[in-house]
C-alpha cells in the first residue's frame, strides 16, 4: 500500500517521530515538535507571569496547606495540562512570599508545608480578580485541542504530498500552506487592532 493511501493516525504517528528526532535539535516534541518554535499549541508551555504565579499559589493556599508538589499538580490538573509549572517557577515563588510575610512554611514528613499566614490571607481576600487558572478553563481547553486536531490533520496531509505527490503538488501545497500562514498572521494582526 503507497504512503498516499496510509491512514491518518499512522501518517500522524510518522510526524510524531520525526519531531521527536527534531526536538533532539532543539525543536519541541510534545504533540508533534513541528518546527515552529515554542508555544502552548506545539507543547511548549503556558504563557503565564510571575505575578500569576503569586496569584495562584495564593488561592491554592486559602484552600488548604500544600508542599510545591502538590502546588504543581493543582495547576497541572485544573488547567489539563495546559499549565505546567515547573519547580523553577513555583519554588523561588514560594520563598519570595515566605519573605514577605504572606506564607510561611512547617516541616512535614520532611517535606516543606506551606500555609497562609494572617496578611496572606487577607491578601486573597482583597483579590478581586479570579484565580490565574481559570484563564486555562474549558472554552480555551476545547479550543486548543480542536486546533491541535486540525493541525495534525493538515500535516498528515502534508507529509502525504511530500512523499508521494508530484512536483507540481508540493509546488501548490507549499502554495496553500504559505497562504493559510499569511491569513492566520492577518487574523492575529486584526484581533490587535480592534483589542489594542
Amino acid at each position: 500500500m503507497s504512503y498516499a493511501m496510509t491512514p491518518p493516525w499512522v501518517a500522524k504517528r510518522h510526524m510524531m517521530a520525526m519531531a521527536a528526532r527534531r526536538g533532539r535539535r532543539g525543536w519541541s516534541n510534545e504533540w508533534g515538535g513541528f518546527p515552529m518554535g515554542p508555544g502552548p499549541f506545539y507543547g511548549g508551555r503556558a504563557k503565564v507571569s510571575r505575578g500569576d504565579v503569586r496569584a495562584a499559589i495564593l488561592h491554592l493556599l486559602a484552600e488548604a496547606p500544600m508542599h510545591g508538589y502538590q502546588i504543581m499538580q493543582e495547576l497541572t490538573e485544573r488547567t489539563d495540562g495546559i499549565w505546567q509549572p515547573s519547580p523553577g517557577s513555583i519554588y523561588p515563588t514560594l520563598q519570595q512570599l515566605e519573605d514577605e510575610g504572606l506564607v510561611k512554611a512547617d516541616e512535614q514528613d520532611g517535606k516543606k508545608t506551606y500555609t497562609l499566614t494572617d496578611e496572606g490571607r487577607a491578601k486573597v481576600e482583597s483579590d478581586q480578580g479570579a484565580p490565574p487558572w481559570e484563564r486555562f478553563g474549558s472554552d480555551t481547553h476545547e479550543g486548543f485541542h480542536a486546533l491541535r486536531e486540525v493541525g495534525f490533520q493538515v500535516g498528515a496531509a502534508v507529509m502525504q504530498v511530500a512523499r508521494a505527490g508530484s512536483e507540481a503538488q508540493v509546488a501548490k501545497t507549499k502554495e496553500i500552506l504559505e497562504e493559510a500562514r499569511r491569513k492566520i498572521y492577518q487574523i492575529l494582526a486584526e484581533d490587535d487592532q480592534t483589542t489594542g
